[in-house]
């Protein structure tokens, strides 16, 4: 199996001009269901219907350890990852109620915890090792290692019912490989795209971003996207570019949650550009550097709520409208069929 699978365009302008008109005719006035249109054209588009159905949605929870965490870019330790892997999976934390009350399939993926789990419904264990290296002092990661995640990335969503996948993730230190990951592929400042996280104070983004500095240095010659990956990101990271990949490849609706999964995309983005045309973007993180990514993307959040906690909080908060928009689109009357009148 090839790393990065064939992912082609999906534009369809014939497709586009009829969902638009389905649109257009339904009984309302031209274009006052706003974006929600906008939302139920792309649906259709990505699944290849003009009466798009979502079925067996699945919430995709990546969790790792970073190196980092380690030079106290995070107001949290690292044990907090695995304590709220565990919270994951038997129902305590923010994705889980939100997934549940969507009737979103929930797993949890340990991609490189530093912690032994025991067995539990609804987690899978893919880890590649304990937690990534320091990425001040070198590589976070090989590029076997790397390569690793993206494939288990991959076979996970291979294995995944259903035809939309909502991205989360969970990792101490996790916004910091973000960060680096959108100063490296954009050339932006990293102090730009460096915010604080899980609560930070000035003084901490401060030190955090001299942190990342060192970070950038010590692996200046790590330009190209899985270069960058394997030096800068997280096992989670990477093991989402692999689902992000795969979902695209399958044509799967791909819903983006905050910072992290959006750096996940624009990785994605740089080995197979088409992926974009298959994402949905849940929501505009208060993050500092999710608006730059987001503009790099050239993405429209359908929500700005100040979210900045992760875990695929957002894209489970986000999916309603996606149902809503799938709903209008295959249920709504025409102005013909209902016989209402139309504009003098």
């Amino acid at each position: 199996m090839n790393l990065i699978p064939d992912i082609p365009s999906i534009a369809d302008a014939a497709l586009a001009a009829r969902l638009q008109s389905l649109i257009d005719h339904k009984t309302k006035p031209l274009g006052s269901l706003g974006r929600l249109e906008t939302l139920a054209v792309r649906i259709g588009l990505i699944l290849g219907s003009e009466a798009p159905v979502l079925q067996a949605p699945q919430m995709l929870v990546c969790a790792a350890d970073h190196g980092l965490a380690a030079r106290g870019v995070s107001a949290f330790p690292s044990d907090v990852t695995w304590q709220m892997v565990h919270n994951f999976v038997t129902g305590g934390a923010a994705v889980s109620v939100l997934a549940r009350q969507q009737g979103l399939g929930l797993t949890v993926v340990d991609c490189g915890v530093r912690h032994d789990f025991a067995p539990y419904p609804g987690l899978v264990v893919r880890k590649i090792a304990p937690g990534t290296q320091d990425a001040s002092t070198g590589p976070a990661m090989t590029a076997v290692q790397c390569e690793g995640a993206i494939a288990n990335g991959r076979d996970i969503v291979r294995a995944l019912p259903g035809n939309a996948l909502l991205l989360g993730e969970m990792g101490i230190g996790n916004t910091s490989s973000a960060s680096l990951l959108l100063a490296r592929l954009t050339g932006a400042d990293v102090a730009e795209c460096t915010g604080p996280g899980t609560g930070l104070d000035a003084a901490g983004v401060a030190r955090k971003v001299a942190v990342l500095r060192e970070a950038l240095a010590a692996n200046a010659d790590a330009r190209e996207p899985l270069q960058a990956l394997a030096a800068l990101g997280g096992f989670e990271i990477a093991t989402l570019v692999g689902a992000v990949l795969q979902a695209a490849a399958e044509r799967r609706v791909i819903v983006v949650d905050g910072f992290i999964t959006s750096v996940a995309v624009l990785v994605a983005a740089r080995l197979a550009p088409a992926v974009l045309e298959r994402c949905v973007f849940a929501h505009r993180s208060s993050e500092q550097g999710h608006d730059r990514l987001l503009a790099t993307l050239d993405a429209q959040p359908l929500l700005d709520l100040g979210l900045r906690l992760g875990e695929g909080s957002g894209a489970a908060l986000a999916w309603p409208l996606l149902v809503s928009a799938c709903a209008v689109l295959r249920e709504m009357a025409s102005f013909e069929g209902a016989g209402v009148a139309t504009r003098l």
